[in-house]
């Protein structure tokens, strides 16, 4: 057998294995952050029931000046929603909100249209704590075969989290600045 024959199977079988690896890995993706905000949960979560809001503390809609929003549906609550479009860094794609709890939860669709195309689902908990609200911002959905490989090399904890730490931030002094103003 030949030197060549021999290469040819070696990165064959290298590529079979690399295709099982990515194939056995979740189907399922989840990034998860919390902070503790100085307040009640009810002016956290009359910030978050309102979509417009998000340009006061969201780092995903900071990230793009020029970001074209619209918005549709009831000004807050469930059946609210934001569609944008924007640079290579944030996309576009529609925001909705799908049901809340007042004051201790919300989830919303997230589908993004470009750069890649996916839908997942946003929920924000919030619960009363000794000194305030525990507040936790969870992504989660399916991984597809792509968003598998993708996964190998940028993960999405990584990708998403530092932005959840950044906008937990911005919330929290956004929440406690408004309660300490009576706002």
């Amino acid at each position: 057998m030949s030197l060549i024959w021999i290469i040819a199977i070696l990165i064959a079988a290298a590529l079979a294995i690399l295709l099982l690896y990515i194939a056995r890995r979740p189907d399922w993706f989840r990034v998860s952050r919390d902070i503790v905000i100085a307040t009640p949960p009810e002016p956290i979560f009359a910030i978050l029931n309102d979509l417009r809001r998000g340009a006061d503390w969201s780092p995903f809609e900071r990230r793009d000046p020029a970001l074209r929003r619209s918005f549709t549906g009831p000004a807050q609550g469930p059946g609210s929603a934001l569609e944008w479009d924007g640079n290579k860094e944030v996309g576009a794609g529609r925001l909705s909100l799908v049901d809340t709890t007042p004051p201790t939860h919300l989830t919303l669709a997230l589908d993004m249209y470009r750069p890649v195309k996916t839908s997942n689902i946003v929920r924000f908990t919030l619960e009363p704590v000794a000194s305030g609200t525990r507040l936790t911002w969870t992504m989660e959905g399916r991984a597809n075969f792509i968003a598998k490989a993708f996964g190998l090399v940028c993960d999405p904890d990584r990708m998403c989290g530092p932005a959840f730490e950044a906008g937990l931030a911005d919330l929290k002094n956004l929440a406690e600045a408004e309660a300490g103003s009576g706002a």
